[in-house]
């Protein structure tokens, strides 16, 4: 049976990437890791320390020592990070956001990028760079940001959350694709689209094809 490990930073992620997950790829073993501080940590300082860094390394080793053939990282804010330690470990390392930053660029030029926690605009906007460079494709960046939308979230305010997200998205005007930079957003990804009228894409379905793919559950 396959083996998974997927490292999360939120926990409305933690709570329902799972079964997401297992309704797409069937019987596998999944075991969760939820570390709160790397993102928290990151939000308060405003920059991810070296003893986050760290602190990520000690856990994708934990994640390797399962014997797991595939980990996963839920949170877009560990992207860069991630990448930069793929080379230091033989189990493939997931982004949660790799699937949906290659399509983005593949079907869009004029991207906006919309957040609620501003340690994920950076490394969003970096990914999107990266696989435009990949695909030799020019494209046009922009981003907008709510951080009020996340401090509601947290509090348990899942509807003030969305409102704000929503109003936020329709500030969008010269756009082709938004990008929804947090898996912590992804429920609203139709609502964006059917209001703002603007493709949008959402890291987590996408990335849940990318670890079936992988894991030889669909071609």
């Amino acid at each position: 049976m396959k083996r998974i490990v997927l490292i999360h930073t939120v926990k409305s992620v933690y709570e329902t990437f799972e079964n997401d997950l297992r309704a797409v790829t069937g019987d596998i073993r999944v075991y969760n890791m939820l570390d709160e501080f790397l993102v928290a940590d990151s939000i308060e300082r405003g920059v991810f320390t070296v003893e986050n860094r760290m602190r990520l390394m000690h856990d994708l080793i934990s994640a390797q020592l399962t014997g797991s053939d595939l980990i996963v990282v839920t949170c877009s804010t560990l992207t860069p990070h991630v990448v930069a330690a793929r080379a230091f470990f033989t189990t493939p390392i997931i982004a949660i956001d790799d699937a949906m930053c290659s399509l983005a660029v593949t079907q869009g030029r004029k991207i906006t990028v919309l957040a609620t926690a501003e340690s994920t605009v950076s490394p969003t906007l970096k990914k999107l760079e990266e696989e435009a460079a990949l695909q030799d494709k020019e494209i046009s960046l922009s981003s907008l940001c709510c951080p009020e939308a996340l401090v509601h979230l947290k509090a348990g305010q899942k509807a003030k959350h969305d409102k704000l997200v929503l109003d936020m998205a329709r500030q969008v005007k010269d756009s082709d694709t938004l990008v929804l930079a947090q898996a912590s957003m992804a429920h609203l990804q139709d609502l964006v689209q059917a209001q703002t009228r603007i493709r949008t894409l959402s890291s987590p379905s996408l990335c849940i094809q990318d670890v079936a793919r992988q894991l030889g559950k669909i071609r």
